[in-house]
C-alpha cells in the first residue's frame, strides 16, 4: 500500500507540492492566530517550518536539494525552481497599487532607493567581514539582503557558486523574517498607521514579504500598499 502510494505521490509530484505547501500554510497561520494571537505572523512561522523540513530532508538524504531530495516531494524543487520564482516576482510587481504610490510621492521614491542601496551595503559589508572579496560573491550576496528574490536571480545570472546564492537566501529570509516580527511591536512608535506610512516603511526596510506580513499583523487594512 506505502509503495503504491509513493509512486502516485512521485508520478504526481507538483500536486503534491502544491498540497505540501497547502497544509503548511494553514497550519502555521493556526499556530500564528492560536499561540501568538496573530502578532508573529503566519509566513514568518511558514518560512521557520520551510527551513526545518529542507534541513530535516537534507540531513536525511545526504543531497543538496533540502525535501526535494526526498522521493515523494521532488515536486517542491520544481515549484519552488526559476520559473514560479520569476512568475512571483511579476505577480509582485503587477499587485502594486499604483494609486496608493502616487500618494508616496517624493518621500516613498527616497525610501524606495534609500532601503534598496542600504540593504545591499550592508550585505556587501557583512560578505566582506566572512571573507568574500570577488565581486560575483559581494554583489549576490548584497542582492539577497536587499530581498532573498533577487539574490539567486542575481548569482545565476552571474554564475555564482550555489553556497553563495545558498547565503544571499538566507540573508533575505532573515531580514524578512525579522520584519515580519518586529513590525506589530513598533508600528505605533513610527506612525506606521496610514497606506502613505506604509509605502515609506515598506521602501526602507527593502523587503516585500517581511513587510506586508508585519503589516497584516499591525493592521490588514495597510497590506495593499
Amino acid at each position: 500500500m506505502f509503495e503504491m502510494l509513493s509512486e502516485v505521490f512521485k508520478d504526481n509530484s507538483l500536486v503534491v507540492s502544491f498540497a505540501v505547501i497547502g497544509v503548511t500554510m494553514y497550519i502555521s497561520y493556526l499556530i500564528s492566530d492560536k499561540l501568538t494571537n496573530g502578532k508573529f505572523h503566519g509566513s514568518a512561522v511558514a518560512i521557520i517550518v520551510g527551513l526545518v523540513l529542507a534541513y530535516f530532508g537534507g540531513v536525511t538524504t545526504g543531497g543538496e536539494n533540502g525535501l526535494s531530495d526526498v522521493g515523494i516531494f521532488a515536486g517542491i524543487g520544481i515549484m519552488g525552481g526559476g520559473m514560479l520564482r520569476d512568475f512571483a516576482i511579476v505577480a509582485t510587481a503587477f499587485g502594486a497599487n499604483i494609486d496608493e504610490m502616487k500618494k508616496a510621492g517624493l518621500p516613498g521614491i527616497i525610501s524606495l532607493l534609500f532601503g534598496v542601496v542600504v540593504s545591499f551595503v550592508v550585505g556587501v559589508s557583512v560578505a566582506l567581514a566572512f571573507g568574500y572579496t570577488d565581486a560575483v560573491s559581494l554583489t549576490t550576496i548584497g542582492a539577497g539582503a536587499g530581498t532573498y528574490i533577487v539574490g539567486p536571480v542575481t548569482g545565476s545570472a552571474l554564475g555564482a557558486s550555489s553556497a553563495v546564492i545558498t547565503l544571499s537566501i538566507a540573508a533575505g529570509l532573515v531580514k524578512s523574517i525579522l520584519t515580519m516580527i518586529g513590525t506589530p511591536f513598533i508600528a505605533k512608535y513610527i506612525g506606521l498607521n496610514n497606506p502613505r506610512s506604509a509605502i515609506v516603511y515598506g521602501g526602507l526596510m527593502g523587503t516585500t514579504s517581511g513587510v506586508a506580513g508585519g503589516l497584516a499583523a499591525t493592521d490588514p487594512k495597510l497590506v495593499p500598499y
